[in-house]
């Protein structure tokens, strides 16, 4: 049940800021959670291997590269899925930047809600 909800978090932040940034763009929520069951797949099995593979320019940019890698991850989802699409690098990264930022911000909220 959690991951249901986590997953409706998550898409719930990809559909709010693809209204918000104009270079982004799902269709509906239903592609909003397509969406978001893809990053979570690409970021369970890719992510970690890029991570590995650009060790060495990650510690020599003192984490900076890792959203670069996050916007890799997002623009493989672009081109994985018909209903979602970024137009630029610069994009993915602001959108991976305030989708991490959204993400917590609902997961936190929905967590204090669960205790009481």
């Amino acid at each position: 049940m959690n991951l249901i909800l986590r997953l409706l978090i998550n898409a719930f932040a990809v559909f709010v800021l693809a209204h918000f940034l104009s270079g982004v763009s799902v269709n509906g929520y239903v592609g909003a959670i397509i969406v978001a069951v893809v990053l979570s797949v690409l970021n369970l099995l890719v992510k970690p291997v890029l991570i590995i593979l650009t060790l060495p320019i990650t510690i020599l940019t003192l984490g900076l590269f890792l959203l670069v890698i996050n916007a890799l991850i997002i623009l493989l989802a672009d081109k994985l899925i018909d209903g979602f699409a970024v137009n630029s690098i610069w994009t993915a990264i602001l959108f991976s930047i305030l989708l991490s930022i959204l993400q917590s911000i609902l997961q936190s909220v929905f967590k204090e809600e669960k205790k009481t």
